[in-house]
């Protein structure tokens, strides 16, 4: 039977079409996604400071209402659609995070749990609803909904966990030491403990965002506060060219497609 008849006859149904959406999870994923953690967090601090906390919510709201259309409207996983949206969702996280703390004067005390409520909800609903929280089982719209309410909902939980612990004494540095020490654990638990790979995978994710906004505020913040001092915009500009340097080989290699 010629590989030709195979293609022929293979389900040309939602399965592929969602599966291709969604990029395999390699170490190129990881990288990527902890310089977006990084690069949302000082953006969308740099963006309040140069437009004011409101236009930069509407600025950072619009973005994400156009990049997400724009990835439910594609028929397969491009790399740089796909991360657009990852990014842009990074900067409304943490904006959203930010709202709560500073617009309204929510501790982050409060904040974080309220964050890790909301995303035990949804991770709740998607299983109930579809069976499986695996990235790689999207093959709907309304799981594809699911996946997306849910990466906002780490970035959000992922801002407030970072400055909660910044905030208790540890500071920038010593949060960055304890998420990446942090990060290690479920994929200790996955090769050695017997961690089934989705809560092992969910588990870092989540754990990526206070890693790179911890990171990338102790690169930008004054020394007063014990970081580098390098500026939130020079931090920003320097970890999006890392991105779309890093994008760009995906896109051109497809290392990361099935």
């Amino acid at each position: 039977m010629s590989t030709d008849h195979l293609t022929r006859n293979r389900p040309a149904g939602p399965l592929r079409h969602a599966a291709s959406k969604v990029p395999e999870v390699t170490v190129y994923f990881w990288i990527i996604k902890v310089l977006t953690t990084g690069m949302g967090e000082t953006a969308s601090d740099f963006l309040a400071q140069r437009l004011g906390p409101v236009p930069a919510v509407g600025l950072g709201g619009t973005a994400l209402v156009v990049a997400l259309a724009g990835q439910f409207a594609a028929r397969r996983y491009v790399a740089w659609m796909y991360w657009t949206a990852i990014v842009v969702v990074s900067v409304f996280g943490t904006m959203a995070a930010d709202v709560l703390h500073v617009g309204i004067g929510v501790p982050y005390t409060l904040s974080t749990p309220f964050f890790m409520a909301a995303l035990t909800a949804v991770l709740a609903l998607w299983y109930r609803s579809e069976g499986t929280l695996s990235i790689h089982g999207i093959h709907t719209r309304r799981r594809e909904a699911f996946y997306w309410a849910a990466v906002l909902a780490t970035f959000a939980l992922g801002t407030a966990a970072g400055d909660l612990t910044a905030a208790l004494g540890l500071g920038y540095l010593g949060s960055a030491v304890l998420y990446a020490a942090a990060i290690a654990v479920p994929a200790v638990a996955h090769r050695w403990g017997g961690l089934n790979a989705v809560t092992a995978f969910w588990s870092a994710y989540v754990i990526t965002r206070p890693l790179g906004a911890s990171i990338a505020d102790w690169m930008a913040v004054g020394h007063s506060r014990g970081g580098l001092n390098l500026g939130l915009g020079p931090v920003t500009l320097s970890w999006t060219v890392a991105i779309l340097c890093f994008v760009g080989y995906l896109a051109a290699s497809r290392k990361d497609v099935r």
